[in-house]
């Protein structure tokens, strides 16, 4: 089955953990694409939106337009950010992680969530299918239960 909306494009530091990295396991889909970072060759991002930690909120109304997520430690999100200032950005405010993260530098915003959080969140905004984004996810339950979702949620056939 193809998808009716393009591609997430997902851009993985390359300092990044890969242990601690929670869209690994999301590797194969065929929703995703996985980029490197520093990306070698760009993809058109014409139509895309990138996930931020500000900017207008992501809503239903961006539906159609492909989602670009930048994977990597809030340390590393300006120079990532620079590659990629002229994709239109989309916070999504209001969501609370699960993600036991201490930042020793003070860099992690008040609205950051794990990668795969975010993806799940913007899935859902957007009306796609969330159904297998959590299953690796280790506070997957956590998650769901303190931002109100039904624990089942992510069980959802697509």
């Amino acid at each position: 089955m193809t998808a009716a909306f393009p591609p997430t494009v997902i851009v993985r530091h390359s300092r990044e953990n890969p242990r601690k990295c929670s869209v690994i396991p999301l590797r194969g889909r065929p929703d995703l694409m996985f980029l490197p970072y520093p990306v070698r060759q760009r993809p058109p991002l014409d139509g895309y939106l990138r996930l931020a930690a500000d900017g207008p909120p992501l809503t239903g109304a961006d539906a159609a337009s492909g989602l670009l997520l930048l994977d990597g430690s809030w340390r590393w999100a300006a120079a990532m950010t620079r590659d990629f200032v002229d994709v239109t950005p989309r916070s999504l405010h209001g969501w609370r992680t699960a993600y036991p993260r201490t930042s020793k530098l003070g860099t992690d915003p008040d609205n950051g969530l794990a990668s795969v959080e975010a993806l799940f969140v913007a899935y859902h905004i957007l009306g796609r299918p969330t159904a297998g984004l959590l299953d690796h996810y280790r506070w997957a339950a956590e998650f769901l239960s303190i931002n109100g979702f039904n624990a089942t949620l992510n069980k959802e056939k697509s």
